[in-house]
């Protein structure tokens, strides 16, 4: 019997990947059925529904369910969940496909069939849909009313970008996952599924997890979250998106070589466990805090590290929204409908040298002047543009691998720097 905190929606791992004969019948049946090309977010969406991620979604959500979600974080059947989860086709697929019909699901950059699907509704997304969607999950305390958010949106929060920019028709229903791509090969001994790190959890005899979400390399105050969660929990588990992510951020099999280089150098590692998920960055800020939670507690994390800026872009959302938003969410009474993953609130965190070591505003009474403010996006700009990286930033085996990736670069990207990243 398990002491692991149970998946959420109350109905275990819904896990819509096929195996087997299921598996070769299915894909069989998918050549003659009409083709949908998917964006790569749909694809880790779909990933991430076949192996149990996102439970307990079994497929693309219906028009009520998107508007729930928008609105009151909570799908049509009262559970919680803090985002879209959607397809989108254009006008001319959507009126090609009938209510009932069976389609195919296709990734255009491989060709392979990543699923099928069964269409039971089929709606319009309008420009003012996608803009309600938009200032519902992306607006923060950022932008003081909807005029601002729009002023900047567009052009800068890519989150934004990838809704406007869906075709005008969402299909619901669901989905048989045929494939999880390039991740189980291609980030072998790190991408894992929700029951893989169960089991690991379980035989550790783990009971309280905490969750590391990482999209950048781990620097000094990355650890530091660590080591704390490690201090009140039976482990931590330092788990790295392997999906896409906006142009300018590190790949993923660079950062877990650098997590490899900081768990064996700076870790107890029967402590410690590091694994790769495959979804797309949204940027949804306290949003996205709020899925990262839901899809941990899949996984088996009874908690999340939130710190400063969690999943955030630019300057769009307030430097702890991600923290307090877990105040401001439902909590259904049924069983299984709320979520339980809690999180870990870690106050911003530095290097000071008065205190000679890491520390945070609840326990450093220094000034500005006397730290070095830790932001993964200042990395990245230093490292991008070959300026020195200051004392206690990282750890020295990290930036030998980092420097070797930027060295080898020939195409670079503009890394801007925001407020959370210099500290104002």
């Amino acid at each position: 019997m398990s002491n692991l905190i149970p998946p959420h929606g109350g109905k275990g791992l819904t896990c819509c990947l096929l195996e087997g004969s299921a598996l070769e019948a299915e894909k069989k049946k998918a050549k003659g059925l009409k083709t949908i090309d998917v964006s790569p977010r749909e694809n880790g969406d779909l990933i991430m529904m076949g192996i149990g991620g996102f439970s307990p979604l079994t497929g693309f959500m219906t028009k009520a369910d998107w508007k729930g979600v928008c609105e009151k974080f909570l799908l049509a059947d009262g559970t919680f969940w803090p985002i879209p989860v959607t397809l989108s086709a254009s006008k001319a697929d959507a009126d090609s496909i009938k209510t009932g019909d069976e389609i195919a699901l296709r990734d255009p950059e491989t060709k392979e069939i990543m699923a099928t699907m069964k269409v039971t509704e089929k709606y319009e997304m309008t420009e003012k849909d996608k803009r309600f969607e938009c200032e519902k999950v992306y607006m923060g305390e950022g932008t003081k009313t909807a005029e601002d958010f729009w002023k900047i949106a567009q052009k800068d929060h890519p989150g934004v970008q990838m809704v406007m920019e869906q075709k005008e028709f969402n299909l619901a229903g669901p989905v048989k996952v045929l494939s999880e791509g390039e991740f189980p090969v291609k980030y072998a001994g790190v991408y894992m599924r929700p029951a893989e790190s169960r089991r690991i959890f379980d035989e550790r005899g783990w009971k309280e997890i905490a969750a590391l979400q990482l999209r950048n390399p781990m620097h000094r105050s990355h650890e530091y979250l660590c080591k704390i969660a490690v201090e009140v929990c039976d482990g931590v588990f330092i788990h790295s998106l392997v999906g896409n992510l906006k142009p300018g951020d590190i790949p993923a099999d660079v950062r877990v070589k650098c997590i490899d280089a900081l768990v064996k150098n700076y870790f107890v590692e029967k402590n410690v466990l590091q694994g790769g998920y495959p979804l797309d960055m949204r940027y949804a800020g306290p949003r996205e805090a709020l899925l990262h939670s839901t899809f941990r507690q899949n996984y088996g994390c009874s908690r999340m590290i939130i710190g400063r800026d969690h999943a955030g872009v630019g300057d769009f959302y307030g430097m702890f929204e991600a923290q307090t938003i877990f105040d401001k969410i439902p909590h259904p009474k049924e069983p299984g409908k709320a979520l339980l993953c809690k999180p870990l609130m870690i106050d911003w965190t530095f290097y000071c040298f008065k205190c000679d070591g890491m520390a945070s505003h609840r326990t450093c009474p220094h000034t500005k002047a006397d730290r070095v403010i830790l932001s993964g996006t200042a990395l990245r700009k230093g490292l991008s543009e070959n300026t020195p990286i200051p004392d206690h930033f990282g750890r020295d085996e990290v930036l030998v691998i980092l420097k070797e990736y930027y060295a080898g670069l020939t195409e670079k990207v503009e890394v801007k720097l925001h407020g959370a990243a210099t500290g104002k």
